[in-house]
């Protein structure tokens, strides 16, 4: 029995499917979008100090407040798209002492 090489069965690189997932993030852009279309951001407020938690790779990660972002600049390593009406927070990871940004409704006030 004679078998088909294996370069056959397969696709060549060029030809996989490279859209896979785009589907998904525009449709999870779309829905941002609609979010802020109608208006529907978040009511959560922080101080710089308040201690806070959010989600990362599975896991919990807690931290401080470092600052209140409401234009639009560089902060943690990327641009941070932010304004008045929807602010974003730096900040600082109590585990590592890395920056990072999140909206409002990433971020939850710890209870201690």
């Amino acid at each position: 029995m004679r078998q088909q090489p294996l370069q056959a069965t397969r696709r060549a690189p060029d030809q996989r499917n490279q859209t896979a997932g785009v589907g998904q993030a525009a449709a999870g852009y779309q829905a941002g979008t609609a979010t802020r279309e109608a208006g529907m951001t978040s009511d959560k407020k922080f101080d710089k100090g308040d201690e806070v938690a959010w989600k990362t790779h599975g896991t919990t990660t807690s931290g401080k407040v470092e600052e209140k972002i409401t234009e639009d600049t560089e902060a943690a390593g990327r641009t941070v798209r932010a304004s008045e009406d929807e602010p974003q927070y730096r900040v600082r990871s109590d585990k590592s002492g890395k920056d990072a940004v999140h909206k409002p409704e990433s971020l939850d006030r710890k209870d201690d």
